[in-house]
């Protein structure tokens, strides 16, 4: 990391400890809870979650006052992850892929080419496929909103050429988060997949750790990787996104009525913060082509051929069960089989 961007990150801290403690009085809160994530502050995440925060503070007169600590504050995923369980935090948006780790069966919504378009995955994750996976969350002790907030489809860097089809990918050293799906996929192309930490991402592309990452242009534009990355190939492998996440002691210390306006909030702030992100994505393109990288479509027909001849589709349809399957390809077809 150099001095540079120790300072913007010092910065975006400073920002967000304002931003969340702007109210005159916020330590005599009823419920003072903290809310941890792991993008910038100036993801559309972090910007409708504040709204929400504000909204949840007003509409309780002031009984609830939710921190915001964005960028990894308090720590890498998989110890937030632990956190939100213990009660260390009271709110995590974790990604379903992520969160496999605790959940198994949370990370079906992200099997590889299974989403085509935005068409398609919301009425799943608002639907039948969405309550089938807050169901599996909620058998680990968690309290999980109904809507799942936006990350987008994902898109491969790299630091050593385009990846334009599967044959791109054999051998190709490439970060993917500490999920079993993530690596089980990269294995299928022939890649040398790393699990690491989005804390350490950028560093770990900076220092030619790995050759590239994957992630949505949203993420790839806010935490800058277009300064350690010249190729970005829009392969959109999978679809992903955030469920929102609370300690059920925290939450079930709220009365009824508290809850409802803080869920209501969450809820309404995650249909929002999809908005921008679709909106977001479609204009990045351009911007992250003007920041010095170089973008290439794909298409999806290799790389889907080559997780089915690996056997991927059938391996993770023995993991996650017929049933489960069965709800995943009602939502998006039977091409996955």
């Amino acid at each position: 990391m150099t001095i540079t961007r120790r300072t913007m990150l010092a910065g975006t801290a400073s920002v967000a400890l304002v931003g969340t403690l702007r109210h005159a009085g916020a330590q005599t809160a009823e419920f003072n809870y903290k809310y941890a994530n792991n993008l910038p502050i100036t993801h559309p995440m972090n910007v409708r979650a504040q709204e929400a925060v504000d909204k949840i503070r007003e509409e309780t007169n002031g009984r609830v006052a939710i921190q915001i600590f964005p960028s990894n504050q308090l720590g890498a995923d998989t110890d937030m992850l632990s956190q939100v369980r213990s009660g260390g935090v009271e709110f995590f948006t974790l990604s379903p892929l992520i969160l496999s780790t605790l959940v198994p069966k949370a990370s079906i919504s992200g099997i590889g080419f299974a989403f085509p378009s935005y068409a398609t995955v919301w009425p799943a994750m608002d639907g039948e496929l969405g309550k089938y996976v807050r169901g599996e969350i909620e058998k680990s002790n968690l309290v999980v909103m109904d809507k799942i907030w936006d990350n987008g489809f994902r898109q491969i860097t790299s630091s050593i050429g385009p990846i334009n089809t599967a044959a791109d990918l054999k051998n190709f050293k490439i970060r993917v988060p500490v999920s079993p799906l993530w690596t089980s996929m990269f294995k299928a192309f022939q890649s040398a997949p790393a699990s690491i930490n989005f804390a350490e991402v950028y560093s770990a592309l900076q220092t030619k750790i790995v050759d590239g990452q994957e992630n949505p242009l949203a993420i790839i534009s806010t935490a800058k990787l277009y300064e350690v990355q010249q190729y970005c190939s829009i392969t959109n492998h999978m679809w992903d996104g955030f469920w929102f996440l609370a300690n059920k002691r925290a939450w079930e210390r709220m009365p009824e009525d508290v809850r409802e306006i803080v869920a209501r909030n969450i809820n309404e702030a995650g249909v929002k913060e999809r908005a921008d992100v679709e909106k977001l994505n479609a204009t990045l393109k351009e911007q992250l082509t003007a920041k010095g990288m170089k973008i290439n479509e794909t298409d999806p027909d290799s790389f889907r051929q080559k997780l089915k001849d690996a056997g991927f589709y059938a391996e993770w349809k023995g993991k996650y069960g017929d049933d489960a399957w069965a709800i995943l390809e009602k939502a998006v077809g039977t091409s996955l089989s």
